[in-house]
C-alpha cells in the first residue's frame, strides 16, 4: 500500500482557513463536510475538486476517467463503496486506484487500507462523480443478475439462490441460520449426495449420505432451535412454514464452491416434529471432475463393451434399473455423451435435469404446469427425434408411449425402479403393457448398484472369519484364490475404510429365445437359466469378483446385493 498523500497546504484557490469553519458547520448541521466546504469555497464542482486535490496533493479523476476504468468489487464491495463514498477502480494498465471524495477522513483511509491490502494509487473525485459511477455499475450488475438467474426466460422457473461461503457464514448473526448454512456448506465440501435433518425429542440430528451410506455428523440441541432450522430450510425452498401436518416438496439453489448447486427438498412430518431431506444435484461437478462417460462408474471392460454396443442400436429400448442413487442417470448420460456425434436429434425429458449435455435438447418435467413424462414424451415424438431419453417410467401411460416409440424406429433410453433385471418384466406387466409389445421393443435391461471401494491409503490384508463366509454363501475352499483386503480407516477416508464407489451390474440381452419364454409366461427359473446360459452374470457374481481382486469387502457386497 502506497503512503497517503501528505496533508499540507500549498498554493491553491481553496483557502486552508475554510476547513475549521466547514468542520464546525458540519458538526452543527449534521451535513457532509465536503458539501459545506464546497459551498464556502464558492467554486464550481470541477474547480473545487481541482483545488482540493492541489491543496491535499491528490491526483484528480473526473467522470470520464472514472467511466473508462473497471470497478473491483471483489476487494471493496459495492455496498461498502456506497456507504464510504469510495470506489476501487482498475485502469487498463492494471494499476489500482482507490478513489475517495473526502481526503480529511483519516479513519476512512485507515479502514480502506486494512480492507484492500494491495498497492494502490490514492485519487480524489467529486462525490457526485463517485455516486454516478456507482449507480451506473449497480444498473449493470442488476442487468447481469437477471441474465444469470434466467429472469424472463421460459425454460427455467425462478428459484431462490442462497450464498454459501465461510465469509457469509461467519458474518451471519443468527445462530440457526449459521447452523443451516454451515451444515449445507460442510455437506457440499464432503461430497454428500443427500443431507438429512432428523427431529428428535432433544433437538435435531444431522446426517450426510456419502458414497451411499448415511453418516451422522452432528446435531442441534433444543426443540425450538430444531423447529427454527427446519423453518429456515422451508424459507429457502419457498415452502409454507406454517404447515407442519403434511409433506411438502420444493427446491432451492445455493452458490458454493464457485458454482450454483440445486437442492431438491423434501419435508416430512413425524411424531416429534418434522424431518428434512435435501438431495444435492450438482450439475457441473461430474463433468468438471471426470467428464460424463461410461467409464465414470467403473464397469468391468467386458460389460462396458456390451453396454456400448447396445447404446449404438438404431432403435429399440434400453432399460436401466436400480434404487435411488445407484448411478442410473449417470449411465444414461454416459451413453448419450458417447453416441452424440451431431448426426442425430437427441431429446431428453427429466425430473429434474441433473447434468447439462451439449448438443442435446433437455426438457425438465413441470407437473405444476401440466408437463408430465407422458405429455412431454408425446410432444417429443412430434419433434423429429432419433434418440429419446425418458428420465423415469413411473406409470402405465408413460410406459405405453415409450414402448410404442421404441417400436416405431426410435432408440429409447430410460430407467425404471426394480430390484433386478427379471423384476422389470413384472413391473411392465403390472403397468398394463402387453407382453408381446414389451419384448419386441426391449433390446436389453441393465440392473446396477454402486459399491464402495477400499481406501487405497489404508488398505491392508484381511481374512474374514467362518461366520462371515457362511453368511456370504461362501466356503473356505471357494475363496482360496481371493485376495481379501480391508481399510483400516484414515484421514483420507474419514475413518470409514472406503473411498469412492464403483459400479456392478447384470445385463439381460433379449434374443428370440428370451422373447419366446417371456411371451409364453414361462417360470422365472427358466428365464434365469436361459440368461445364465447366454452369459448373463448376476450382480452378486460381479460384486464377488471385486472382493476377489481386493477392491471391496464382503461386508459391502452383502450390503448392496442378496444371495438369491
Amino acid at each position: 500500500m502506497q503512503d497517503l498523500p501528505t496533508q499540507q497546504a500549498a498554493m491553491s484557490p481553496l483557502a486552508v482557513e475554510l476547513l475549521p469553519q466547514a468542520q464546525a458547520l458540519a458538526a452543527q448541521s449534521k451535513r457532509p463536510l465536503m458539501e459545506i466546504l464546497e459551498e464556502l469555497s464558492g467554486l464550481a464542482p470541477d474547480a473545487f475538486v481541482q483545488a482540493l486535490g492541489q491543496l491535499m496533493h491528490y491526483p484528480i479523476l473526473n467522470a470520464l476517467e472514472l467511466h473508462a476504468m473497471q470497478p473491483v468489487f471483489d476487494l471493496l464491495g459495492f455496498n461498502e463503496a456506497v456507504t464510504q463514498q469510495a470506489i476501487l477502480m482498475q485502469a487498463e494498465t492494471g494499476c489500482l486506484h482507490l478513489v475517495i471524495a473526502n481526503p480529511f477522513d483519516e479513519g476512512l483511509q485507515t479502514r480502506l487500507q486494512s480492507r484492500v491490502r494491495l498497492p494502490v494509487q490514492w485519487c480524489l473525485a467529486h462525490r457526485h462523480d463517485i455516486a454516478t459511477c456507482l449507480q451506473f455499475h449497480e444498473a449493470q450488475m442488476r442487468a447481469l443478475d437477471q441474465v444469470h438467474t434466467g429472469e424472463g426466460v421460459a425454460s427455467e422457473e425462478d428459484v431462490p439462490v442462497e450464498e454459501l461461503s465461510l465469509k457469509s457464514i461467519s458474518e451471519d448473526s443468527s445462530p440457526v441460520v449459521r447452523f443451516v448454512r454451515s451444515t449445507l456448506y460442510d455437506a457440499l465440501k464432503a461430497g454428500a449426495s443427500d443431507i438429512h435433518l432428523e427431529s428428535t425429542i432433544h433437538g435435531l440430528r444431522v446426517k450426510y449420505r456419502i458414497d451411499g451410506v448415511l453418516n451422522e455428523v452432528g446435531g442441534l440441541n433444543g426443540v425450538m432451535q430444531a423447529e427454527q432450522a427446519i423453518s429456515r430450510i422451508k424459507v429457502m425452498s419457498e415452502l409454507d412454514i406454517a404447515e407442519r401436518r403434511i409433506p411438502q416438496d420444493g427446491r432451492c439453489k445455493v452458490h458454493a464452491l464457485g458454482r450454483e448447486i440445486d437442492l431438491r427438498v423434501s419435508i416430512m412430518p413425524s411424531v416429534v416434529g418434522e424431518d428434512a431431506v435435501l438431495r444435492v444435484l450438482d450439475r457441473k461437478a461430474l463433468s468438471e471432475a471426470q467428464g460424463i462417460s461410461l467409464e465414470v462408474l467403473g464397469f468391468a471392460p467386458a460389460l462396458l463393451s456390451q453396454i456400448r454396443a447396445q447404446a449404438e442400436a438404431p432403435y429399440g429400448m434400453l432399460l436401466v434399473t436400480g434404487p435411488t442413487g445407484s448411478g442410473k442417470t449417470t449411465t444414461l448420460y454416459g451413453m448419450i455423451s458417447e453416441i452424440n456425434q451431431g448426426q442425430d436429434k437427441i431429446v431428453t425429458i427429466e425430473d429434474p435435469v441433473e447434468y447439462q449435455l451439449p448438443g442435446v435438447l433437455q426438457i425438465p418435467v413441470n407437473e405444476k404446469k401440466g408437463l408430465t413424462f407422458a405429455r412431454g414424451l408425446r410432444s417429443i415424438l412430434r419433434h423429429d427425434p432419433d434418440k429419446i431419453m425418458v428420465g423415469e417410467i413411473r406409470d402405465g401411460e408413460t410406459a405405453q408411449i415409450a414402448v410404442q416409440s421404441a417400436l416405431t424406429g426410435h432408440l429409447v433410453l430410460t430407467t425404471v425402479h426394480a430390484n433386478n433385471v427379471f423384476d422389470v418384466i413384472g413391473r411392465f406387466t403390472n403397468m398394463g403393457v402387453d407382453a408381446y409389445s414389451f419384448v419386441s421393443a426391449v433390446n436389453v435391461i441393465l440392473a446396477q448398484r454402486l459399491v464402495r471401494v477400499i481406501c487405497p491409503f489404508c488398505k491392508v490384508d484381511d481374512q474374514p472369519d467362518a461366520e462371515l463366509l457362511q453368511k456370504s454363501g461362501l466356503s473356505a475352499s471357494t475363496v482360496k484364490t481371493y485376495a481379501f483386503k480391508k481399510g483400516q480407516g484414515c484421514g483420507q477416508c474419514h475413518g470409514t475404510g472406503y473411498k469412492g464407489r464403483k459400479g456392478i451390474a447384470e445385463l439381460l440381452l433379449f434374443d428370440d429365445r428370451m422373447r419366446e419364454l417371456i411371451v409364453s409366461r414361462a417360470p422365472i427359473s427358466q428365464i434365469k437359466a436361459l440368461a445364465a446360459e447366454s452369459g448373463t452374470r448376476s450382480m452378486r457374481e460381479a460384486g464377488l469378483a471385486l472382493v476377489q481382486s481386493g477392491e471391496t469387502t464382503l461386508q459391502e457386497i452383502n450390503r448392496v446385493t442378496s444371495l438369491s
